[in-house]
């Protein structure tokens, strides 16, 4: 039988890679996407020419919406990446992660309680660990101290599967996602924002005087979790995906100097609200369940990325020019 799978926030970063990778395999595939105007919707606009897979566009909100495509396409699995994202921007629009991210995941699960014979496989973050101290983190540590609005909303999506699960039988399985870049990613986040103020020259500005720790996670090796994930096909599961490998602020911002061959103009900041000073995946039962085993390490991942947003942007300026 070959999956049918369904993607959502399918020209977002995660997606795009998903979908690009999913296309090498036997499987018939549908995206969807709100292109909203968190950031450049012609990125996103890019991906989704890029992937060269059939993605429509529609809002999760939208129950009626849902159901129709989903009862047009009747996918044997649904790959939930939409969400808006962002730590930070939770503390200043909490009102639009209830939206997508708690009522859009509603729907979701709604569909799926009418289609239990869907594989539900869902994104989560290492945002569910908030202010937990103990290291690394593991899938069974207490996620009740939340630093942000954003890691709330993610710890919610894991509540509402666990009981759809138990009360209505349907499949469902979580992934905790820890700082992931590359390529074709997001430009709000660090190492895409820092490359561009620092080939600017411009200052940028380091929180909490740069004492802190990221498990930055190469998409490549997300994307392999994800799939792994969507083959196993659990009853109720959740696993970390990340490096297993965090890395000091400070040594990420000398890998992008590095990689770029230019220094940064750093402003030391105290802590943000909403962060947290570090971030660590016990990848264990990622490993036994899954197979997963991260290959690409800051020091490779970051170059290819740099190759690409120079390739990326060089494109740009040349189609403005014509």
């Amino acid at each position: 039988m070959i999956d049918r799978i369904l993607v959502t926030g399918a020209a977002g970063f995660i997606g795009f890679h998903l979908l690009k990778e999913l296309k090498k395999r036997d499987n018939q595939l549908l995206g969807v996407d709100n292109f909203n105007s968190y950031y450049d919707q012609q990125l996103k606009r890019d991906r989704a020419k890029e992937v060269d897979v059939a993605i429509l566009e529609g809002d999760l909100s939208d129950y009626t919406f849902l159901k129709n495509l989903v009862a047009q396409f009747k996918p044997t699995h649904i790959v939930n990446l939409a969400a808006q994202a962002g730590v930070r921007y939770s503390i200043e629009e909490p009102r639009e992660y209830l939206k997508s991210n708690v009522d859009g995941f509603f729907n979701i699960l709604e569909v799926c309680r009418e289609n239990p014979d869907i594989k539900l496989i869902y994104a989560s973050s290492s945002s569910v660990y908030g202010e937990n101290e103990k290291t690394p983190f593991l899938e069974t540590d207490r996620t009740d101290l939340q630093a942000s609005f954003y890691g709330v909303t993610k710890k919610t999506n894991e509540l509402m599967a666990r009981v759809y699960h138990e009360i209505y039988g349907i499949s469902v399985t979580g992934l905790r996602f820890f700082t992931v870049y590359g390529p074709w990613g997001r430009p709000d986040m660090a190492y895409f924002s820092f490359t561009k103020k620092i080939l600017a020259g411009e200052t940028i500005k380091v929180f909490n005087n740069g004492a802190m720790l990221r498990d930055f996670t190469y998409i490549d090796d997300i994307i392999q979790g994800i799939i792994a994930a969507v083959d196993l096909g659990a009853k109720h599961e959740i696993f970390n995906l990340g490096n297993n490998t965090p890395v000091p602020l400070g040594r990420f911002i000398e890998i992008l100097e590095d990689t770029i061959g230019k220094k940064a103009v750093k402003e030391n900041l105290p802590m943000q609200a909403g962060d947290v000073t570090k971030t660590y995946a016990d990848i264990e039962k990622s490993k036994e369940m899954l197979g997963y085993e991260p290959r690409t390490p800051l020091e490779k991942g970051i170059p290819k990325f740099f190759e690409w947003y120079q390739a990326y942007f060089a494109r740009d300026l040349l189609l403005n020019l014509d």
